[in-house]
């Protein structure tokens, strides 16, 4: 053996040595978080002196054990991921002195991922930005997708943020969906959602709702919105008048991004996508760039909301447009969960699990 290849071969093995041993520990500290909020919740469910405590019983514990990392934002996840995922109860009984867990379930067996598979393949962290989303299933779709592609917990946050379960469940091919969402995770550029989902509202799909019905609508819940287009948004104007040619034009609503540094200009149809209204877009980007951009700004972005749009069509007409334009659809209901349940079945299949 020469030394350059001793050199390596200790290199490796470290390598390997120190990669298994973070999972192992990573691992540990699931199951070690599961335990502490089986505790905080037996405690105060049946504690002997928990009136004493109860109103600031967190807090009073960060106090008391006084270790780094034992803090009342610890101890809520905790809390919150014994509730949520009973179904670990009994690996976390086979690793500390716990009492013997029956296996329990949060909904379907076949929609729950196994306890196993989700603490070896997940770490806290990401099980941590999963736990914020109520509904059981659309937890496990998370979860199902994380471990398939291997996201960062910093990807797992952009695909919630921009409700990926959502655009799956109205997607003819959601694989297709999905393999572009892992080639884009990358991306630096500004992430539109299509369609965006403004159930918030309050608006019945079936009536008749104009376009001031729903920029009204909007406005009236302008922070669950802002929430909706993503991080960085803050609101600039509505209705924003501006001159061209002598004539009066107004913008329907106008953002600032301070993430990107840029305008974001967004005119809402309560119609099917034509291309004229894109060139109202167009326009209106255009005079921003000329004369609202301030310096160190980039230049503004476009968005068009519609109802429906023909991807060729979007395609032709933005064609050779030099501007910064997105096309995107709204609805104001989520889709039946039964077509994502199908598609669900055939990725576990696929996945083998």
């Amino acid at each position: 053996m020469k030394f350059e290849k001793l050199a390596n071969s200790i290199i490796n093995i470290n390598d390997k040595a120190g990669t298994t041993a973070k999972s192992a520990v990573n691992q540990l500290m699931t199951l070690r978080n599961w335990a502490i909020g089986y505790y905080i919740v037996e405690y105060e469910q049946a504690g002997s002196d928990r009136a004493e405590y109860g109103t600031h019983l967190l807090k009073n514990l960060e106090n008391k054990i006084a270790q780094k990392g034992m803090n009342t934002t610890l101890f809520k996840h905790c809390r919150n991921f014994y509730l949520l995922y009973p179904q670990i109860g009994a690996t976390v009984s086979n690793q500390f002195e716990l009492p013997d867990f029956e296996k329990s379930s949060t909904a379907s067996h076949q929609f729950e991922t196994k306890p196993e598979i989700l603490v070896s393949n997940l770490s806290f962290s990401h099980i941590r930005e999963i736990m914020v989303i109520e509904d059981a299933f659309e937890r496990f779709f998370y979860e199902t997708e994380c471990m398939k592609c291997n996201w960062s917990v910093r990807e797992l946050r952009r695909q919630i943020k921009t409700n990926l379960f959502v655009r799956a469940g109205i997607s003819k091919k959601p694989e297709l969906l999905l393999t572009k969402s892992v080639d884009n995770a990358t991306s630096n550029a500004l992430t539109i959602k299509d369609p965006f989902t403004f159930e918030f509202l309050g608006l019945d799909a079936k009536d008749a709702v104009t376009e001031s019905d729903l920029e009204q609508a909007l406005m009236d819940h302008l922070q669950e919105f802002m929430l909706e287009l993503g991080q960085g948004f803050c609101f600039e104007a509505r209705q924003k008048r501006i001159i061209i040619d002598d004539k009066y034009y107004f913008i329907d609503l106008v953002f600032y991004n301070r993430l990107l540094h840029c305008n974001v200009i967004i005119e809402l149809k309560n119609d099917e996508f034509k291309h004229e209204d894109l060139g109202q877009l167009n326009a209106y980007v255009g005079y921003y760039k000329k004369n609202e951009m301030l310096p160190g700004d980039n230049p503004p972005v476009g968005i068009l909301l519609c109802t429906d749009k023909g991807s060729q069509m979007v395609e032709y007409a933005l064609s050779g447009m030099d501007n910064q334009l997105f096309v995107s659809t709204y609805m104001l209901h989520l889709p039946d969960k039964r077509k994502l349940e199908e598609f669900m079945l055939k990725e576990l299949k696929e996945m083998g699990m």
